[in-house]
């Protein structure tokens, strides 16, 4: 099988699909691998390194005859639709896709016979951990925003003592305990802050107070998370307690971090204008969901706001970037993961089954269909 790995397209996206060591592994189960020119350089893989894996590298103008010819796409975004219509019918498409809201996108792939798989979309299974790149990339997340964090914030994260004096230190707040959050919780008291944890479900609480941080217990009445671990939406009775018994931990943080996101929809706003106004002047919020929509009032995707009173709200946004090498490593592995659990080692190919545990809840279109139930529910609005 020809699997191609094509050079990211998105503004100041550094990471790859797939790295040399990951080339290698394919190769040797039977695949030919052809990386673009230049795909894997922001992550400190030069074109060699792929050649020397046993890859071969194709220069850009010859793009769309490789979509022609490749059996498999591996790749981190989604494709435009014009890259859709050079795949070939029947070609396998692994990528992040969003397909909640990409309704184009997704009909598109359906009818050029492309067989799309949403990295978005892998089941959080014990055995499918192996290739859950959104925790992957969750995870590293949440150590990049705290090192953001400590860019931005006027003072140090830990105490200090000194001739000069004793500084105390930081006071970080996190809101929302999944992946990314119990990262943040680990970077921040590494790094010597006190660290205080909320989260909507209760059994976060073991988790955070593990890890050496307060937990903050508000009473909310019933709340839960879905079979796969996220959180479920609140009620807005239940926003405005949240928001109520948050605020004076929110005031007297330096640093609060948001991680609040509801899987395929857009992430509620927990931290209203009134609770960044009561903030000290030079204290700094994070907002990890601020290029789908905010946790906070007043973020702006891709950039950092300065309120009237000197609060920095940071947004930038695609954070696992920041760290291109270590990133792309997890997410080659997550995808050399998902083609070793269905492949053939007999042909040297992927093959893809739904009398499977995994590929039917991540699989979107197959056989010029979208074949996925969750996303039909969702376009029928059921």
């Amino acid at each position: 099988m020809l699997i191609c790995v094509p050079k990211e397209t998105s503004a100041g996206e550094n990471r790859v699909a797939t790295i040399p060591d990951v080339a290698k592994k394919l190769i040797r189960k039977g695949a030919e691998i052809a990386v673009e020119s230049g795909a894997g350089a922001g992550a400190g893989y030069h074109d060699k390194d792929y050649i020397d894996a046993g890859a071969s590298v194709f220069d850009s103008s010859d793009r769309a005859d490789i979509f022609g010819r490749s059996d498999i796409v591996l790749r981190l975004h989604k494709p435009s639709l014009e890259e859709v219509k050079q795949l070939k019918s029947g070609c396998i498409h692994i990528s992040f896709l969003d397909p909640f809201n990409e309704h184009a996108l997704i009909d598109a792939m359906a009818a050029q016979g492309v067989t799309s798989i949403s990295m978005e979309m892998i089941p959080r299974s014990t055995r499918s951990q192996k290739m859950d790149a959104l925790s992957s990339q969750a995870n590293l997340a949440g150590y990049v925003m705290v090192i953001k964090a400590a860019e931005y914030l006027d003072r140090i994260l830990p105490m200090m003592m000194t001739p000069a004096g004793t500084l105390k230190p930081a006071k970080l707040f996190i809101i929302g305990v999944g992946v990314a959050g119990l990262q943040a919780i680990a970077t921040a008291k590494r790094l010597g802050a006190r660290v205080t944890g909320f989260d909507t479900r209760a059994v976060v609480a073991e988790q955070v107070q593990s890890l050496g941080a307060k937990f903050l217990d508000i009473e909310l009445g019933e709340t839960g998370q879905t079979k796969d671990g996220y959180a479920v939406a609140l009620t807005p009775e239940q926003m405005e307690i949240q928001k109520q018994g948050q605020a004076a931990e929110i005031a007297e943080s330096d640093v609060v971090i948001t991680t609040a996101q509801l899987f395929g929809r857009k992430p509620p706003v927990i931290v209203n204008a009134d609770a960044v106004a009561a903030m000290k002047p030079g204290s700094v919020i994070v907002d990890m969901a601020a290029e789908n929509g905010g946790n906070v009032e007043g973020s702006k995707p891709g950039e950092v706001v300065i309120t009237d009173n000197g609060v920095k709200i940071v947004g930038t946004g695609n954070w696992a970037n920041d760290v291109p090498r270590d990133a792309s490593q997890m997410y080659a592995a997550n995808l050399f993961n998902l083609l070793d659990d269905s492949w053939d080692d007999e042909t040297g190919s992927f093959v893809l089954t739904f009398d499977h545990d995994i590929l039917p809840g991540c699989v979107i279109t197959h056989g010029g269909e979208i074949v996925n139930e969750t996303i039909k529910n969702v376009r029928a609005g059921a």
